[in-house]
Formats: C-alpha cells, structure tokens, sequence
C-alpha cells in the first residue's frame, strides 16, 4: 500500500488543512483560497501512477509522479483565466489522490492528457513545454495544449485557451510523459477562430527515439488524426510549423493528443 496525504498549505509554508491515508483519500477542505496557496500531493511510492483530482469543478488527472512530494500553485488573477471560472472558488473544495487501477495502467489510452500540469519541472507526467508561449498569457501557455479541453472556434480565456506561438516561425513544444509509453496514433486540434486565425499545412512530430514524421494539415474545425508507426518513446515534439498562405500571422494549437499504452 501507497501511505498519501493531500494538504493545503499557505504562502508562508503554513499547514492550513491535511488530509492522510493509503491507497486512496478524499479531502474536503472548508475555506477560501488566497494567492500564495498550495495543493501538496504526497506519496512514499514515487515512479508510479496516479489519480489526482485537484478541483471539483476539473477532471480527474491520470499521472505519472517521478517524486514523492508535487506542489499545485492555486492559480489566481491572470492565471486563473484559462481555467474554468467556478474552479477553486468558494468555501468548499474537493480533493482527491488514489494510486491508479491495474486496467488503467495497461489500457489503451490517451496519453498527453493532464489537467494538472503547470509550468516548471512538477515531477508529474505527463508535462508539456514550448519555446515561447505568447506574451506570456496564461491563455496561450503549453499546458493549455495537454489539459483535455478541445473547444477551437474562438481564442483566449476558457474554455478557448490554447498554445500560442507568438508569431514565432521556430516555435516548438514537447510533451513529456515521465516514462516510456508505446504510441500509434497523435491528434492534433488547431485553433479554428478564423478569419481571426491563420493554421499550418505541414508539421514535423519528432520522436525520442530519433524518428520524425512530416504531416499535412489542412483549413479545418475538426481533429487532424495521424496514425504513426507504432513505437516506444519518452517524450514527443512539434515544431517546423508551416503556416498557410493567408493574411493572419495568428496560427495556434488547442490540443495534442496521444493514443498509446504504457511501455
């Protein structure tokens, strides 16, 4: 059995709540969160996996966790648009962890998906980074890219967010998934607020085994799917990003995702 504890845990290190047990705990913590407050995840058995719902309002996150302590910074202000608005609101909120079933570790599954992720090296898989991020918003993050939501006909706070790349003709990012996974297939959702928006005709998915795979996109609202040839890799990017011949310079990525099982 895994021994767990969920806490929230002010700005000074304060303890404010903390909720322990094994396996699988549920917390309900009763109180406003304030800037500076954090959700502390803790396990004695890193390098497994989890399920950890940060937010009633959020869906359950189904991770991989390379330490035995994760920190979740409660977004507020400007980082808070781009997650649903009734999240981390109110005077009740509730928290969940559990060590993941056996069927949902060998199942085929989407892999890039996390609602959890956040900026910085979490130790909570999989991650997802990129070489700009627009302006800096939290609107255009690359954790917008990972979390699940694939609305894509308009940009900017949820649930529209997406990963934007500032115009960038070298923009990049890479999803991390913490482990070896087995992958076969990858989808990709542009953003589709057009006119506002421009979108790419060709892409390269590179691999970390060293392989690439060029892909066509095309003008279009619904998923651009790719089977690939099945292979064993730790992380996955996107880059040499094509844009069409169309007055906009706003091209974006709502969603990655990434079907495969664990290696």
């Amino acid at each position: 059995m895994a021994k767990l504890s969920i806490t929230v845990c002010g700005g000074q290190g304060e303890i404010k709540f903390q909720v322990q047990g094994e396996d699988q705990i549920a917390a309900v913590y009763e109180g406003e969160y304030i800037p500076g407050d954090k959700l502390l995840f803790d396990t004695d058995q890193a390098e497994d996996f989890y399920v950890i719902r940060v937010d009633g309002s959020m869906d359950e996150a189904y991770v991989y966790l390379t330490r035995e302590h994760i920190e979740y910074v409660i977004p507020f202000d400007e980082k808070k648009i781009s997650y649903n608005p009734a999240s981390f609101t109110g005077q009740r909120h509730y928290i969940t962890m559990r060590r993941a079933w056996d069927f949902e570790n060998t199942g085929y599954r989407e892999l890039a998906k996390n609602v959890m992720d956040q900026h910085g090296d979490p130790g909570c898989y999989p991650h997802a980074h990129a070489n700009v991020e627009t302006r800096g918003e939290a609107v255009f993050a690359a954790r917008n890219a990972v979390d699940g939501v694939v609305a894509n006909e308009s940009h900017g706070a949820w649930p529209y967010e997406s990963w934007g790349i500032n115009r960038r003709d070298d923009a990049e990012i890479v999803v991390e998934f913490g482990r070896a996974v087995d992958i076969d297939k990858i989808c990709l959702y542009t953003r589709a607020d057009f006119p506002h928006d421009n979108w790419w005709v060709q892409a390269t998915l590179t691999f970390s085994d060293g392989t690439a795979e060029v892909v066509k996109m095309e003008k279009s609202v619904k998923p651009h799917v790719f089977d690939v040839e099945k292979k064993k890799v730790t992380w996955i990017k996107l880059s040499e990003l094509i844009k069409a011949d169309d007055p906009s310079p706003f091209p974006a990525l709502t969603q990655i995702q990434v079907f495969g099982v664990n290696a």
